[in-house]
């Protein structure tokens, strides 16, 4: 792949990104730079990222796709449905469902894929006053 002024710009942008961003977001970013960025350059370009395990992707509450950029391990996430307000999963937090569909399914989780909805205890608290 031939590191383009594009794909370079893609890098510096990442480089000063925590977190979660998505595709739509990072074109945004970079065509406030250079207007000529493109949306395929910015995906087929964040593809070979996480192939080398610069960025991670997942999908949040909607579904949509969503990177993680330098991930320190794989994670899951908590949306909740009412606020908005999303948290990250640990493998240790993860434990036991990880493994109860190992042991009863045989299924192992990509916890990087994992996303569940629900109510935070804030929002739910809410909801009883």
């Amino acid at each position: 792949m031939r590191w383009t002024p594009q794909r370079r710009l893609l890098l510096e942008v990442l480089d000063g990104t925590n977190g979660h961003v998505t595709g739509a977001e990072l074109v945004d970013r970079l065509r406030a730079v250079d207007p000529a960025t493109t949306p395929s350059t910015v995906y087929r370009t964040l593809r070979v990222l996480e192939e080398i395990g610069v960025v991670q992707h997942a999908h949040g509450r909607d579904g949509r796709e969503e990177f993680h950029v330098r991930p320190a391990e794989a994670h899951g996430h908590l949306h909740c449905s009412s606020c908005g307000q999303s948290w990250e999963i640990s493998p240790a937090d993860a434990a036991a469902t990880v493994q109860a569909f190992r042991d009863r399914l045989g299924f192992d989780i990509d916890l990087s894929h994992l996303s569940v909805g629900g109510t935070c205890a804030t929002c739910r608290e809410a909801r009883t006053r």
